[in-house]
């Protein structure tokens, strides 16, 4: 079928709206027609080539939308449902059948490898011009900056009608990312003392997923007051500005000491060491940000040999459905109000709507689809 996608020619290149021809749904898989995709700083990596996508591509991980029609085999899905297209997995390997499919032993193909993951058609991308020269699918196992996304039914995740099908994308990947690493790695006992490095949407999703938990000291540490300000409205106790302040003593004279945990969610390599530094003995710190390619950081040999624990996180861990079903079901209830950090731009606005987020202008910017 026809469709219209913002298409990424080549490194830094711009985005153009251009249409082309997506696949029909084979076996195991779905068409999505999506209804808004969010934009995540993912999305520049692979714009920059910190993420090995081979372009020209499709970008976008954040889709929601409805189900357009289903491929040979699909069980539980019929044309018209709501759905967040959660990420890809073999579903197969040791990690997918311990339940952890976050880390896929495929996950590399899976996300970036440009085609489909598995079946008889795999490796081949879903994406051409009119002409039939190839364009690579499949990012994350979607491709979502687009009217139309085909993915597996396995990575679909049903939304409840009475939510707004438009807000949900981000679950995809930057919110469940952030609730995820609390929900499923930290899981903070009685009286926990964390803190968060950068007020972005994971590090916010982090705070609300938080406050949602028995910690009872919650730091947010960033250079924006305005972040800050909407931090403490969601769920900190407690902010420290960096910009005028030493993280690491401020977060250990609020604490009385080093904090239990520390989430990482910038990907800035000081930043890294600071997190690591502001926990001690018995003390966890959770590496969320992506940074560049090739990027490295040290570490004190003694103290991390103390019972420090360095932890990484993908996607917030676990499976799509259950953290992306819990967290709408807080948004329900009032307990995870994700949507205060979304605004929403046209598909063909999504150079402008990434340049604003990297410039801390917006924190979730949501594409909606024409």
């Amino acid at each position: 079928m026809r469709i219209t996608a913002a298409l990424v020619e080549e490194l830094d290149g711009p985005f153009t709206l251009t249409e082309l021809e997506l696949d029909e749904p084979g076996p195991g898989e779905v068409l999505v027609k999506v209804a808004a995709a969010g934009i995540c700083h993912t999305d520049g990596l692979a714009r920059h080539g910190d993420l090995p996508f081979p372009l020209p591509g499709v970008l976008g991980h954040e889709g929601a939308g409805t189900v357009a029609a289903v491929g040979p085999g699909v069980t539980g899905f019929a044309e018209g449902d709501p759905v967040v297209i959660g990420w890809p997995s073999c579903g197969a390997c040791r990690n997918c059948r311990a339940g952890e499919p976050r880390y896929c032993e495929m996950l590399a193909t899976a996300l970036v490898g440009g085609g489909r993951l598995g079946g008889p058609r795999a490796g081949e991308t879903a994406l051409r011009r009119p002409d039939g020269k190839p364009v690579s699918s499949h990012f994350f196992g979607q491709s979502s900056f687009a009217t139309h996304a085909l993915t597996t039914a396995a990575a679909l995740v049903p939304v409840p009608p009475e939510l707004p099908l438009a807000l949900m994308g981000p679950l995809a990947c930057g919110v469940s990312t952030g609730a995820g690493a609390i929900f499923n790695t930290v899981r903070p006992g009685a009286g926990a003392q964390l803190v968060v490095f950068g007020t972005g949407t994971v590090g916010l999703a982090a705070i609300m997923a938080a406050r949602n938990s028995p910690a009872t000291r919650i730091i947010a540490v960033d250079r924006h007051a305005s972040r800050l300000e909407l931090a403490r409205d969601l769920g900190a106790t407690d902010t420290v500005d960096a910009t005028g302040h030493d993280p690491v003593d401020a977060v250990r004279d609020l604490c009385g000491g080093p904090a239990d945990y520390a989430l990482e969610c910038t990907g800035v390599i000081d930043v890294v060491r600071q997190a690591a530094d502001v926990v001690g003995m018995l003390g966890t710190c959770v590496l969320i940000g992506g940074a560049p390619a090739a990027a490295e950081f040290s570490l004190d040999h003694l103290s991390t040999l103390w019972g420090k624990r360095i932890v990484g996180v993908l996607g917030g861990g676990g499976r799509s459905e259950e953290l992306i079903t819990a967290i709408m079901r807080l948004y329900a209830q009032g307990r995870f109000p994700f949507d205060r950090l979304v605004e929403y731009f046209d598909l063909a606005d999504v150079q402008t709507a990434l340049d604003r987020s990297y410039a801390g202008e917006v924190i979730k910017p949501v594409l909606r689809m024409p």
